[in-house]
């Protein structure tokens, strides 16, 4: 055979092998996914339980096969606690191609991300970010700040406390003088409005409010002081990490004999700090076992296998929210290869699962979650202890989402990608 006519037989043969690759269809990309939470500093326990609940749905979406034969990459950055570290670990998150941005511990932080994300994707068309936000739950965030690239899994300020009063009533536990005590940020200015808002629903009077710095107070027998003196028969709070448990501390030390209507009575250590005092106290929770039978069991005994402790606090809202995450990605077929963040946001805005506690669904107007809030009670007979100790969590009442919902803001003008 002639040089140049094998030559040209070699030259066909590669065309048409190209040819052939050409038409297949391109592998997809891995979807990543970034944690970007406080993973150091004094609320670490917060950014860490956010961590241990998404790490644990992530592996099961990988078990049924990950998106589109690939596994799902979870991509971890430490945002120490402030808007400023979150700015900075979602350029890095952003930089490695991560997609979908999860996070929870702090409004503050969560109303940074969705801003950054909403200049992100303006910048970068066709490379959108979404921001799943499984508990920054200021009211902004749904309302005048709602985006379409931002959906929350938790509830708000409205929400627990519209819950909690009715569960409070229900108990005969509420009293007809409350004493509102919250953070000094959206969250905690969201509480208190609620509190305010919801007299005439809970036939009480706020006697006094007040609003404190957030994660920088040691010592709160001064604000547990003033608490006594109001006379209030309740306090409804909505601090969370050190906030209220130190706050819960200060009250055992000063012996106070009113009720707390919480909304993170259940973040672990709350309970054991109390001690007695805890008793009778009551929380606004996304979860409780002992309110849905075999099927909360069930998820607590898994969950327990996996991680070596028990679903609390943030990490049952954490792991739902995920779900649907999963679910909305299992009908988000690949586009050029990757995930298409705009499609994929059109699917999980109309996303709906079930749970032990009921069906949980994506509001499509404002992107809050639809989903049942159960109020329990400290109580020595519950079924599920915490803490050691010989108290637990023991369901008052179970709204369906249905129940616990609250009408969208006004203020929320959602703009979709044409």
């Amino acid at each position: 055979m002639k040089k140049s006519h094998f030559l040209a037989i070699a030259a066909t043969a590669a065309t048409a092998a190209t040819a052939a690759l050409a038409a297949m269809p391109a592998a997809a990309a891995p979807v990543k996914i970034g944690l970007v939470e406080t993973l150091s500093g004094p609320q670490a326990s917060t950014g860490q339980a956010y961590r241990a609940a998404v790490r644990y749905t992530i592996d099961q979406i990988n078990a049924a096969g990950g998106w589109n034969g690939e596994p799902v990459q979870l991509l971890e950055y430490d945002n120490q606690g402030g808007p400023a570290g979150a700015a900075d670990k979602l350029k890095a998150a952003a930089a490695d191609g991560v997609s979908i941005v999860v996070q929870g511990a702090s409004s503050a932080i969560g109303g940074q991300i969705t801003e950054d994300v909403r200049k992100y994707n303006l910048r970068n068309p066709g490379k959108e970010m979404v921001y799943i936000n499984m508990g920054a739950e200021a009211l902004e965030l749904t309302g005048d700040k709602c985006s379409f690239y931002h959906f929350r899994f938790a509830g708000n300020a409205q929400v627990r406390t519209k819950s909690l009063i009715e569960g409070m009533k229900k108990a005969n536990a509420l009293g007809t003088k409350v004493y509102a005590i919250n953070q000094n940020y959206s969250w905690g200015q969201d509480m208190e409005q609620a509190t305010v808002d919801f007299q005439k629903e809970g036939g009480y009077t706020v006697v006094e409010k007040t609003l404190h710095d957030v994660n920088k107070i040691q010592d709160f027998a001064p604000y547990v002081a003033k608490i006594a003196a109001s006379g209030a028969e309740t306090v409804i709070t909505g601090n969370w990490s050190n906030d209220l448990l130190l706050l819960m501390k200060a009250s055992k030390a000063a012996g106070l004999k009113a009720r707390y209507g919480t909304v993170y009575l259940d973040q672990p250590g709350n309970i054991a700090n109390a001690g007695d005092l805890a008793l009778g106290n009551f929380v606004a929770h996304t979860f409780n076992a002992e309110a849905n039978g075999p099927e909360g069991e069930k998820f607590i005994e898994d969950y327990k296998a996996k991680t070596g402790h028990v679903p609390v606090f943030v990490e049952p809202q954490t792991v739902y929210g995920m779900k649907m995450v999963a679910e909305a990605l299992k009908h988000t077929p690949a586009k050029n290869g990757a995930l298409n963040v705009n499609e994929f946001a059109k699917v999980l805005e109309t996303t709906r699962i079930p749970t032990p506690m009921g069906e949980m669904s994506m509001r499509a107007a404002d992107h809050q979650a639809q989903l049942p809030i159960v109020v329990s009670t400290v109580a020595r007979d519950a079924k599920f202890k915490v803490d050691g100790t010989d108290m637990g969590f023991k369901p008052v009442l179970l709204l369906t989402a249905e129940q616990a919902s609250t009408p969208v803001q006004a203020t929320c003008k959602m703009k979709r990608p044409g």
